[in-house]
């Protein structure tokens, strides 16, 4: 399995269990965090940390479902870099757009 949800409370976390998410990917995990969305999650976190590689239609599928999920009220924040995907965030300047946490757990508490 490419995605992998986990349920902490109100918190609903998307595992990217995936060494590269891409184009290939991006679509369907787009459609996986809307649906999300649309069933009313509005605490969302994306784990990266099994990512080696994220692509720039990866990082517009975050960013897409960031937009939707501010819109209502909600936020989307992100755990887990390895280093070629922290250079994505910090050559895209995304690190200004989305919360980042090393760890999942102090990413779920930041919604307490």
């Amino acid at each position: 399995m490419d995605f992998i949800k986990e349920k902490y409370g109100d918190v609903i976390v998307e595992v990217v269990s995936l060494d590269r998410a891409t184009l290939k990917e991006a679509e369907n995990f787009k459609k996986i965090l809307i649906k999300d969305i649309d069933e009313g999650s509005r605490k969302l976190v994306v784990d990266l940390s099994q990512c080696e590689f994220i692509d720039s239609t990866f990082l517009g599928a975050l960013v897409v479902s960031l937009k939707k999920v501010t819109s209502l009220g909600g936020d989307l924040k992100l755990v887990g870099f390895q280093p070629a995907v922290h250079a994505m965030f910090e050559l895209t300047r995304m690190f200004r757009v989305f919360e980042t946490f090393g760890e999942k757990e102090d990413a779920i508490k930041s919604y307490a």
